[in-house]
């Protein structure tokens, strides 16, 4: 066995999932909530046979919408439901609450420590508003960024550890640059995003390849660093099915729907590919991870997000650049 290993916490109820990693010597958990405000926490048998009960408890009054690992110490879990609660979690004694918080006035639904800088939480609510917090003091948040939509997901940027990427259902997603909030100023909205009769519930990052890229970092070199063991091992993934992919060559227009709205510093772009349900599109084959190469070689200069939505059934597959 590795030296880690990858823990993905998945509610089956909102479909959330949420990456942590662990040391050898900790078993391979799963982190769960549902729709009757449960928590049930669950050991992967690396031997081959399936899922092992470990306990469950209840957390909420109602739905239970999100669960996620503290990425730094990984005994810890949070939750939040519809009752409007974020709670924390001890699961050396489950069931046992660490605190308990209102400061959302509506239904928590993402949560997500960041792997890059300990003590960062983010939440996000139907209330509309992003949440920072340092996890040792949950009392109060430093950082409360309205964005006009409801919080459905909060994803944290794989490298440039200051980006921050929310979907936001009816408002579309934003893009949140965090660099100075522990210094106490404000979250910059760096770019924002909207389409008409769309609902975004889902958005995630990817990053491109520069042509010049460094060895990978030995492990040693990245153990005390969850943040830079997470980043590379995934640029350390191989993809096994070469299946199509949309390349920078292959730019696509999201037929003239929606509109952006772009903070100085960040061009925008047209949605590189809109997929409809049922529908399928060719293109050629964008470059994939090697296990050769670190994110020291990544162009930091150029992302790709993925967003869905609702009602419109639609994927797309978005560029943005910072200069």
């Amino acid at each position: 066995m590795p030296s880690w290993a990858w823990q993905k916490p998945v509610d089956p109820y909102s479909c959330s999932a949420w990456w942590d990693l662990r040391a050898s010597d900790q078993p391979l958990n799963i982190i769960s909530s549902d729709s009757k405000g449960q928590l049930h926490l669950l050991m992967v048998n690396e031997a081959g046979h399936g899922l092992q009960k470990v306990a469950s408890w209840q957390a909420h009054r109602y739905e239970a919408w999100i669960a996620a690992f503290n990425y730094w110490q990984t005994e810890i879990v949070y939750s939040g439901g519809d009752d409007g609660l974020l709670k924390g979690w001890d699961t050396r004694k489950p069931g046992t609450s660490l605190f308990s918080s209102e400061r959302h006035s509506m239904g928590v639904c993402s949560i997500q420590s960041s792997p890059h800088r300990e003590f960062i939480l983010a939440t996000g609510s139907y209330d509309e508003h992003i949440l920072l917090w340092d996890t040792r003091n949950m009392q109060q948040p430093f950082s409360d960024t309205p964005v006009q939509g409801g919080v459905w997901r909060l994803k944290w940027h794989p490298f440039h550890h200051h980006l921050l990427l929310a979907a936001c259902t009816h408002n579309g997603f934003r893009i949140l640059d965090c660099q100075k909030v522990t210094e106490k100023q404000e979250v910059t909205v760096l770019l924002s995003h909207t389409s008409p009769n769309s609902l975004v519930y889902g958005a995630d990052w990817s990053w491109l390849l520069s042509p010049s890229l460094q060895p990978v970092p030995s492990r040693s070199s990245l153990h005390g660093d969850p943040g830079a063991r997470m980043a590379n091992m995934i640029h350390s993934l191989k993809v096994a099915d070469e299946s199509p992919a949309p390349s920078l060559e292959c730019v696509l227009d999201d037929n003239g729907e929606g509109h952006a709205t772009l903070q100085s510093g960040v061009k925008p772009a047209p949605a590189l590919l809109s997929l409809t349900e049922g529908s399928s599109k060719s293109a050629t084959a964008a470059k994939t991870c090697d296990c050769e190469l670190c994110v020291e070689g990544a162009n930091c200069d150029i992302s790709l997000l993925a967003t869905c939505s609702f009602y419109d059934h639609i994927l797309h597959l978005w560029k943005w650049e910072v200069n």
